[in-house]
């Protein structure tokens, strides 16, 4: 007979086990059984005092905020209304159905009591883990940036003289930026001089491509090659250059894996002369994209002899150009270190290969870095061929880790304001997208079986089908029987 559910509420309820009512295969099972969350009370026990209201459990702070991008709540309030409702979030934060779910606030003024160094914790911990599980071999290294949506808008952006910039900087206590961190020559006068966001004075004013300038993080991030395990991260304002953070991500990487990299992979944005030179000199293999290279086949100086054209005299320490003539140093550049050499006066001049040599008017200069040597080593690694294999699997490994951070884990834009927060993101984003990988070598799915159709049989069903395609009906009643009208077994 047809049976009807009753809508009567219980008033009372003593047998509800949540321990019973979340399945045991369940995520968040699986990251308890992993990750020790309480290792935040010692963390964070100096911060707290010894008399007055009790707070909240540290560990269940952590928690939430682990919950947080791990399912990329919109925000906190929704996250502590949708608590209550969902049992897998209290099993895993050790609620019960009528334990009161504390107020928002308390993330907030957690992360600011306890600092970025706890969540650097985390992320060092869960690397940790993931060096033990043999999911990191340490050796080669794949490093990329992303720009982040700086949470400010447009219209929270304030105009005037760098003086007055300046002193608003100071005011909000702007996280300042180096002069030689940034991409913006001496000479000029950057965007960021004249510009400041009310809203987030830390995030710096950048643009993607030919679109308007906007306030925006820099996420520096180095994948190790195994399986794609974040090693080590770098958040800074939008107006640090990715090439100038590429020898801290390496030197982190080592602190934190306990391997130094043999073999770093990037793009060309990385490829300068300084990056090669500090491989090098650590004995790291370069297989960066050359910067240089986009610069040789520049077509305005197509048509003019390249640089190769000029032979280096080693003994005497001087160039000799296409036309014979000896060409001597004359100052060593302060910031790329690299050395200038010209020929004598007029020379350029009344030279019968001028049209081919320059189209400057004071002649050709040819710079040889102070290095060179190591130089050249870096590029001929650069150009090779297990150099272009590593940027293909580059492309996959970095754009997938941060596809999937931002598809699934708020990547793309910031939760809160201020340089300090966005890196508590960026760590806590890091740590999920590694604890993600740990499970899945723990607990890999299984293998699917896939039945193998007898030829006879799947000859006959493959005639049918093309037959019945060119007919233009489609029909799986038909496609799925062979010649003598009956279902084959494998159907």
């Amino acid at each position: 007979m047809m049976g009807m559910q009753s809508g009567q509420k219980e008033l009372f309820n003593y047998s509800v086990d949540l321990d019973r009512r979340v399945r045991a295969d369940h995520p968040l099972r699986r990251i308890a059984e992993r990750i020790d969350f309480t290792f935040v009370r010692q963390q964070v026990k100096g911060f707290y005092g010894y008399n007055g209201n009790v707070s909240e459990d540290p560990a269940v702070i952590m928690k939430m905020m682990f919950l947080l991008f791990y399912d990329d709540v919109a925000s906190e309030r929704e996250l502590m209304r949708i608590i209550a409702e969902r049992l897998d979030y209290l099993w895993f934060l050790g609620y019960g159905l009528d334990d009161t779910i504390p107020d928002h606030s308390v993330l907030s003024k957690a992360r600011k009591r306890w600092g970025v160094a706890v969540f650097e914790a985390l992320f060092t911990g869960i690397v940790g883990q993931c060096v033990a599980a043999g999911l990191v071999d340490g050796k080669k290294l794949h490093v990329d940036a992303s720009l982040i949506e700086a949470n400010a808008s447009k219209d929270s952006v304030l105009n005037g003289s760098p003086q007055w910039i300046a002193a608003l900087k100071r005011v909000y206590e702007a996280t300042a930026s180096k002069l030689e961190d940034t991409s913006t020559p001496d000479s000029r006068v950057a965007v960021n001089d004249t510009r400041l966001s009310a809203t987030d004075p830390d995030a710096g004013l950048t643009r993607i491509g030919s679109g308007p300038s906007r306030p925006r993080y820099h996420h520096h991030r180095a994948v190790d090659n195994a399986h794609g395990v974040i090693t080590a991260l770098e958040t800074t304002s939008g107006t640090i250059a990715e090439n100038q953070r590429l020898m801290g991500l390496v030197e982190q990487h080592a602190q934190n894996t306990g391997t130094a990299a043999e073999t770093v992979v990037a793009d060309s944005k990385y490829g300068t002369a300084e990056n090669y030179v500090a491989c090098q000199q650590q004995q790291i293999t370069t297989h960066m994209g050359d910067v240089l290279a986009k610069q040789t086949n520049n077509p305005r100086r197509q048509g003019i002899f390249p640089d190769t054209a000029f032979t280096y005299e080693p003994a005497t320490q001087t160039y000799r150009c296409p036309a014979g003539q000896t060409m001597t140093p004359r100052r060593l550049h302060p910031r790329r270190r690299t050395w200038e050499y010209h020929t004598a006066r007029g020379v350029c001049a009344a030279c019968a290969l001028r049209a081919q040599c320059t189209r400057a008017s004071y002649g050709r200069t040819i710079r040889r870095h102070e290095h060179q040597e190591l130089l050249d080593r870096a590029r001929e690694q650069a150009h090779s061929p297990a150099a272009r294999r590593d940027r293909r699997r580059r492309m996959h490994l970095m754009e997938g880790s941060f596809a999937d951070a931002a598809n699934n884990h708020h990547f793309k834009r910031s939760h809160w304001r201020r340089l300090w927060r966005q890196q508590i993101q960026d760590y806590l984003i890091a740590t999920i997208q590694n604890v993600k990988i740990l499970l899945k070598s723990l607990h890999p799915r299984p293998a699917t079986v896939t039945a193998l159709i007898p030829i006879p049989c799947r000859s006959a069903c493959t005639r049918i089908a093309s037959c019945v395609i060119r007919m233009g009906h489609i029909g799986a009643s038909v496609i799925g029987r062979n010649s003598s009208g009956l279902l084959p077994q494998h159907a």
